[in-house]
């Protein structure tokens, strides 16, 4: 399975996603290949924010990715396109081209219920912490759901 998670910048959510969705697939075994990406050109090639890293560091998760922006021929190298939040994910619709893509575009979820995750950019480290708590329970629920 091909994962890419999507948020404006790719720099916080949708790396920390790719992480904590990485982390929890090889804790299961569960062979995926997950990228992450931006809907915007505003870190093209920038490391995640530094509370993003500081929180995956204390949690153990790696963390390795320059941000990037998501283009149209994304649709044909990943199976699943999260998006990290309304905004987003209407963007990757108007990206789409043809209904198939359209198909792959998805938001995480818990209990059933879709989630936005907040952007923790321009916070306190605590809001980093609170995005880990959401991306991990929901990273979990995508991961059970996927298999």
């Amino acid at each position: 399975m091909r994962v890419c998670f999507v948020c404006l910048g790719n720099i916080c959510r949708s790396p920390a996603a790719e992480a904590v969705f990485a982390d929890l697939a090889a804790a299961d075994g569960v062979a995926v290949e997950v990228d992450s990406a931006g809907t915007s050109r505003y870190h093209l090639d920038e490391h995640p924010h530094e509370h993003t890293r500081a929180e995956a560091r204390r949690r153990g998760i790696p963390i390795d990715h320059r941000g990037r922006q998501f283009t149209a021929s994304d649709f044909d190298r990943f199976d699943v396109v999260v998006a990290m939040d309304a905004a987003n994910r209407r963007d990757l619709l108007r990206l789409a081209p043809d209904d198939a893509a359209r198909a792959k575009v998805t938001m995480l979820q818990v209990a059933g219920a879709d989630v936005e995750v907040p952007d923790p950019g321009g916070l306190s480290p605590s809001a980093d912490a609170e995005m880990f708590d959401l991306l991990h329970e929901a990273c979990r629920d995508l991961l059970d759901r996927t298999r």
